[in-house]
């Protein structure tokens, strides 16, 4: 079992909350998490993916609820009864102020952003998202992106270990979902497939009231979708390569985010200068190894020389970026850069002072003062705004770069895996 780095966030907030709402992608670990927390805490646990508990749950909101009032409770699948969210609210709102951590809950897919949850949980709930496990997780490092980032201290100087293509898109292919780390390349396929076949139907079904024949949209949008992974999100293209409606193709892809298959990056814009940068957001798959499966990719080498390589290798930092939140010290937000002469950043971290962090990703293992443009274009954009600017590349050192009388920086991939720099 792989020890999860946002454990001990879980353990605090249920500590300062009355309700925990532990949400992310199905096989993502919850239920794992869940059972453990429920353990050590003397929780009862009960799963709605059970079907007399869910029925008994569905028949009698309030009763249900009432009957553990004695009882920490913890609520696996909530998304399966989001009819208990006013029974839940109602207890919560009568405890006494310092009773804290009665209820966890955990979803698949993220109801309290859903049109179909009219009513939301009180103030005194607390969110934490668990994506599937991030490299450091599968490695055993508590080492985080976040913090590292956000230190700015890139002078380290030792080689770190560099990483060939294939070496990458293995990783890529192995993806995050902590089921299939120890399968053979059979045994993922007939995972993902079981996945998307079994679960992602069922849950899609689940939170959105799907009218006439929708598995075959969704058959044709989720494989395309991964195709479009690290590229703008165009609506009127998608419908139009799909032949869809539009509307139906913006709910579909909503509904695909509130169950954690893809992850929308909005752009980094200023109020003052709109017109200067594009409006649309950014699309990447949540695990690059589903991403993978979808598109047909059995073979680290047969990605190496994939054209959506480079793509899918932005798609696996953005989302460590996300994952690595889970335990950072502070909380960012993630947007993508981009300007009407084409000049893009990858991903821009926003610090709650409004201080910023580019970072591009190139799959090459050598890096040059070109790759750095659109790093120079944001600083230009922002001014003092911008605290840091780096590229990540599959080289083996840390490099510093002036470029545009700006100082950046040209940091390993590797710096992920390195045991050196992970140590607490």
């Amino acid at each position: 079992m792989y020890q999860r780095n946002s454990t001990p966030l879980l353990l605090d907030l249920l500590a300062e909350f009355r309700i925990l709402y532990l949400t992310g992608p199905r096989q993502a670990g919850k239920t794992t998490i869940a059972k453990s927390i429920a353990a050590e805490r003397g929780m009862q646990y009960l799963s709605l993916d059970e079907e007399g508990v869910l029925a008994a749950a569905r028949n009698d909101p309030h009763g249900f609820i009432q009957s553990f009032a004695g009882q920490n409770l913890v609520l696996d699948e909530f998304q399966y009864a989001p009819e208990l969210t006013s029974a839940i609210k109602r207890v919560s709102d009568n405890l006494p102020p310092g009773q804290k951590g009665k209820f966890l809950l955990t979803g698949s897919a993220d109801i309290f952003s859903s049109a179909r949850t009219q009513e939301a949980l009180p103030g005194h709930m607390a969110r934490v998202e668990l994506w599937p496990l991030s490299i450091t997780e599968i490695r055993g490092s508590r080492f985080n992106l976040i913090d590292y980032l956000l230190a700015g201290d890139f002078s380290y100087q030792q080689a770190l270990p560099e990483l060939g293509r294939e070496q990458l898109a293995q990783i890529l292919l192995d993806g995050g979902y902590p089921e299939v780390q120890s399968k053979s390349a059979r045994g993922k396929s007939i995972w993902f497939k079981s996945y998307i076949q079994g679960r992602l139907f069922k849950d899609f079904e689940t939170l959105y009231a799907a009218r006439g024949e929708y598995h075959a949209k969704l058959q044709a949008l989720i494989p395309y979708l991964a195709g479009l992974s690290g590229n703008l999100l165009k609506y009127a293209s998608v419908a139009n390569d799909l032949a869809q409606n539009d509307q139906v193709i913006r709910s579909y892809i909503e509904a695909l985010e509130w169950m954690f298959i893809i992850k929308r990056i909005s752009p980094f814009v200023k109020n003052s200068a709109k017109r200067e940068t594009v409006g649309m957001p950014k699309l990447h798959m949540v695990d690059t190894g589903l991403a993978c499966h979808l598109l047909g990719i059995k073979t680290a080498r047969q990605l190496a020389t994939s054209a959506i390589f480079g793509n899918l290798l932005e798609s696996f930092i953005v989302m460590e970026c996300f994952k690595h939140m889970g335990w950072a010290e502070e909380e960012v937000g993630v947007y993508h850069f981009r300007d009407t002469s084409k000049n893009e950043v990858d991903i821009v971290l926003e610090r709650s002072g409004g201080k910023l962090i580019g970072i591009e990703i190139k799959a090459s293992a050598s890096v040059g003062e070109a790759d750095f443009k659109g790093l120079v274009q944001l600083a230009e954009f922002v001014g003092d705004r911008l605290e840091a600017g780096l590229v990540f590349y599959s080289g083996e050192r840390v490099l510093p770069f002036r470029v545009g009388g700006q100082q950046f920086f040209a940091v390993p991939i590797s710096l992920l895996l390195a045991e050196v720099v992970n140590a607490d």
